[in-house]
């Protein structure tokens, strides 16, 4: 695939604070990339760098092939964005505020209004004043700008915050057409790991202003340790049988044993049929696997691992 976004030892500096160091990253055409980052990680400042929001101290942004900077006004063209708040004209309606962008964007066709509320489900707020929107409304308000153009790139900085559970369902859907169907290519930063998880292509992880670690999320599954925890009574006869039977288990901190053989995760089945043959039943036999939220815990540093 081709890159469509991409940086080079991208940092920024704010006096003594390193907010984003080194920032070498890349994003897919047709990708849902998902930015992943504990708050104050750098992942905003990044976007903004991005869009040409702010200037890097040093290296460089690329969109398209193109330098990123503060005058390259092509580029908006073929981007839509949306950034930390979505920010309206509290006194104007939501039609209202979205004609103003339909002006600044230079498009004659009206009727884009009309298509785009009605995807974000803001039909029955159109003529609301946007101070009187809900958080959540806002923020599909944010969006409806992002999208108004059909832009061929959507940066979106957390932008299911003050959603309720489905409304980020349906942004999360909104999402996976636009790039499966109409190949948008979605840079997404979120905090919300599990959320992430569910559609995103591919991940970068963030810690700190550096970017930890990129991978498909294809191959989390592989990425994600598991285990196989056991228990019974007679721990003693536990361990010897299975130890006997060629499989390597450890004790945890709770008194149970943990087995990270790949077959005995698979195949729990076969554990139970050699304790219950040794004399022993299990009274516990229970397959253990962490979730996007733990391997992003452990790869930045904070959870070490299952045990």
């Amino acid at each position: 695939m081709d890159e469509i976004i991409r940086t080079e030892n991208l940092s920024k500096q704010y006096g003594e604070l390193l907010a984003v160091s080194d920032m070498s990253l890349n994003v897919r055409k047709g990708e849902i990339y998902g930015f992943l980052g504990l708050n104050g990680a750098g992942k905003t400042t990044t976007i903004r760098m991005l869009l040409g929001m702010i200037r890097p101290t040093s290296g460089s942004a690329f969109i398209d092939g193109k330098r990123v900077f503060a005058d390259n006004h092509e580029l908006w063209k073929i981007i839509g964005s949306l950034v930390e708040i979505p920010y309206s004209y509290p006194n104007l309606t939501v039609y209202e505020n979205l004609e103003i962008i339909l002006r600044l964007r230079f498009i004659s066709d009206k009727g884009s209004i009309n298509r785009v509320i009605d995807k974000l489900k803001l039909s029955s707020y159109r003529n609301i004043k946007a101070r009187n929107l809900s958080l959540g409304n806002a923020q599909r308000l944010g969006l409806a700008k992002a999208l108004i153009h059909n832009p061929e790139i959507l940066i979106l900085d957390e932008p299911t915050n003050g959603l309720d559970p489905a409304g980020i369902y349906e942004i999360r859907e909104l999402l996976k057409v636009m790039a499966e169907k109409l190949g948008v290519t979605i840079f997404i930063s979120s905090h919300i790991l599990g959320e992430i998880s569910r559609f995103a292509t591919r991940i970068g992880i963030i810690h700190e202003g550096r970017l930890i670690q990129e991978v498909d999320t294809s191959q989390l599954d592989k990425l994600c340790r598991k285990r196989l925890l056991i228990d019974a009574r007679d721990k003693q006869a536990v361990y010897s049988s299975l130890m006997q039977s060629g499989y390597s288990l450890s004790e945890t901190k709770d008194g149970r044993f943990e087995l990270l053989d790949e077959k005995a995760v698979r195949n729990p089945e076969v554990i139970a049929t050699l304790m219950v043959h040794a004399g022993c039943p299990p009274t516990l036999l229970h397959v253990e696997e962490e979730d996007l939220e733990s391997y992003f815990l452990r790869t930045i540093g904070i959870k070490e691992d299952l045990r």
